[in-house]
This record gives structure tokens, sequence and C-alpha cells, in this order.
């Protein structure tokens, strides 16, 4: 069913529509099904009209009522017990229009007996269907008749509901998930102001004339974190930017304690990625890879990107007293965490995550990545708009 009509699916006037549509097109289909054996399609049509108003009762009857309260309830015994009286009721019904008013008429034998017992006054053994309207087994016929738009009534509105209720599980999924991802990145911004504002407090204890420089560049790292963030995926080009303002505040701190080297190479411009996904990797660099017991500390950072793969490199020095104290803390640092959850959540199986730390003096993490190009994150926005208005008509429905 095309996504605008699931969207009109909620209009009163639309899902009349529908119904009507649905009978129509059942009346012509047994029309054309059962008057092809004889060609008599018109008298099959005035048969089919005849009975629509109590297939039309017994089908919105099990509909809006028994599915509801029995059906989906796993009452099985209360709906069969409902159903099966109210198919006798119908067919008794059936088998007293098809007496009174298609056999007189249209069936020739009917027309033959009663003429030649009426007006010859013969002896004419007359056939029981058109003699006795209470024929059981005609009743039962009829009623039996009525599976046929029951089952498939009643199994288009089960089909309907496991959609509408595998589209709201996802819908409650997707809500989580969100929700978590917003406190994930909620996360990384008091733990970046936290380790900015430590920087910042060590560098006015000293006086140090950057102070102010650090300030400014910490105005605009947290303009970037509060208003360019809040969506799901940014310009690569930002969030490089970004790591570029972060570790120029982390040279104004440490000076020339630390080597560092930051290598960009690809096609840049086009690509997404979540936003604030490559900084915690540099700041557990910084954070482990610059001590006052590492000598010569340095810190290589190479981003490479070709097509949509990106391969993020980020490797440190560590002192070999430093490791018993720090291992742990690089593994299981808030940041860290925070962005393995996130690459789970957000990129699933489009990324592997990496960390070598058998070496004496240095960490390596390596990330591989597949980002998303501006068109496909077009595309999936306007899917998941659409997914959205066709979940809205059926929570409706």
């Amino acid at each position: 069913m095309p996504i605008n009509l699931l969207k009109q699916y909620q209009s009163k006037s639309h899902r009349i529509g529908l119904h009507a549509l649905f009978w129509v097109s059942y009346v012509l289909f047994f029309t054309i099904l059962w008057g092809s054996y004889d060609d008599e399609y018109w008298p099959e049509l005035k048969i089919q009209m005849m009975f629509l108003p109590g297939r039309m009762m017994i089908v919105y009857l099990g509909l809006y009522f028994l599915v509801p309260r029995y059906l989906l309830q796993r009452k099985y015994l209360l709906y069969v017990l409902w159903l099966i009286p109210t198919s006798v009721f119908i067919g008794i019904q059936f088998r007293l229009l098809s007496f009174y008013f298609y056999f007189p008429i249209y069936d020739p034998d009917f027309v033959k007996v009663v003429s030649q017992t009426t007006e010859t006054m013969v002896t004419y053994e007359i056939p029981e269907y058109v003699s006795n309207p209470w024929l059981f087994h005609k009743i039962i016929k009829y009623a039996i008749s009525l599976n046929t738009v029951i089952l498939l009534t009643t199994g288009l509105k089960l089909l309907k509901i496991w959609y509408r209720d595998k589209q709201t599980t996802k819908q409650l999924e997707k809500e989580k998930l969100e929700a978590e991802l917003k406190f994930l990145k909620g996360q990384i911004h008091p733990h970046f102001l936290f380790n900015t504002l430590n920087n910042l407090y060590a560098l006015t204890l000293k006086k140090d004339e950057h102070a102010p420089e650090i300030v400014l560049k910490l105005s605009d790292l947290m303009n970037y974190m509060l208003y360019d963030t809040n969506t799901p995926y940014i310009d690569i080009e930002k969030e490089i930017n970004y790591i570029k303002n972060y570790i120029a505040l982390e040279k104004i701190r440490y000076g020339n304690r630390v080597d560092i080297s930051f290598n960009i190479a690809g096609q840049i411009a086009g690509n997404k990625i979540a936003p604030m996904l490559i900084l915690p990797f540099v700041e557990n660099s910084f954070k482990h890879g610059v001590s006052g017991e590492i000598e010569n500390a340095w810190i290589t950072i190479d981003l490479l990107i070709q097509g949509n793969a990106m391969t993020l490199k980020v490797e440190n020095s560590k002192s070999i007293e430093y490791v018993k104290r720090t291992q742990r803390e690089y593994a299981s640092g808030i940041g860290l965490a925070n962005v393995k959850r996130r690459l789970d959540l957000l990129y699933k199986d489009q990324y592997e995550l990496k960390i070598f730390d058998d070496e004496p003096s240095s960490y390596l993490v390596v990330l591989k990545l597949t980002l998303s190009s501006s068109n496909q994150l077009l595309e999936n926005i306007q899917f998941t708009e659409a997914a959205s208005q066709k979940q809205e008509s059926l929570i409706n429905d």
C-alpha cells in the first residue's frame, strides 16, 4: 500500500473509500468467477448483491467486535462460540433470500414446478430445495460459504495489526536509542569541558600569557558543541576543524613537552560523520601520552578518507612505569567507553575498532569507519520522515 495512502488512512473518508473499494472488488471477482460457468453474469451479480449485506454484517462484527475482544485477547473458544451461531444466522438469512426472492424468478426448476402444480394441477415431484426453506444442510452450506470472506478480512486485519505493532516496536526502539545517544553525547560535553578547564586552571596558576587565548578557543569549541552537534551527522570538515582547535589548546598547554603530528589525506568534502566521534581518541592520546614520566612525548594522528571509507590512527607515547597505572584507565575511560557505545548504535557493522597496547613504548588506536555521503544522508532523512508518517497513520488506525 503506498505511503501516501497509509498517511491518509486515518481519515474517515479515506477509510470508507478503501472499504468500499474492497467490497466492489469482492463482488466483481465472485460475479466473474461464478458467472463464467454458464455465462450468466447479470443473475450472478444480483445474487452477490443480495448476499452482500449479510456478508458485511458478519465481517464488521468480526473486525470491530470479535477480533479485538476475543481473538486478540486469545479467548479463542469465545471467539468460535460467537462466530458459529452468527454464521448460522446469516446462513438462514441467505437461505430465505434464495427461497423467496431468487428461486421464484431465476431458477427454471422452481418456475416449472410452480407452473405444473398450480396451473395444470398435475402430480409432480417437487425438488426438496424449492419446497422447504428450512433445509438444514442448505443453511449450513450457506454458513460455511461465509468462511472465505471471514478468513480474508480477518487475515488482512491481523496482518495490519502485526505490521502496526512491528512498526510501533521499531519506533520505540529508535526513540530509546536516540535518547541513549543524546545521553552519551551529553556526557562528552562535561568530560571535555572538565579537562579543558583543568588545563586553563593550570595555566592561570602559572599566570601564563596564553590563558586568554585558551578562553577564546574554548569559546569556539563550546559554540561548536552547543550549536553544531545537534544533528545525527555533520560535515567531516567541521569535525576536523574542531579537532584542530582542540590540539591547538593542548599545544598551548604542553608547549615543547610533546611533539604533535596531525596528518589528513584523501577526499574530505561531501562526507558526514557523527559529531564528536573522533575527539575521545584524541583526548585519550593526550591524557596517557603526555606526562612527567614520559620523556620526548609524542602523538601522531593520521586521518585517511578514500571514498566513503575512513581510517583513523591515533598513536601516542607511553612509559613503562606509566603503563600499569594507565592501561586499565585507557581501555575503560568514560570517553572511550562512550564512543564505543555510540559506534555500536550509529554504525553497527560498518566500523572496526582496534586498540594495540603490546608495544612497550606506544599505544595505537585504529578506527575504520564507513562514512555517510551528503546524498545518502538526504535519502536516509527522507526515508525516516516517510516511515514516521506511515507509523503515525498505522497507530491512529
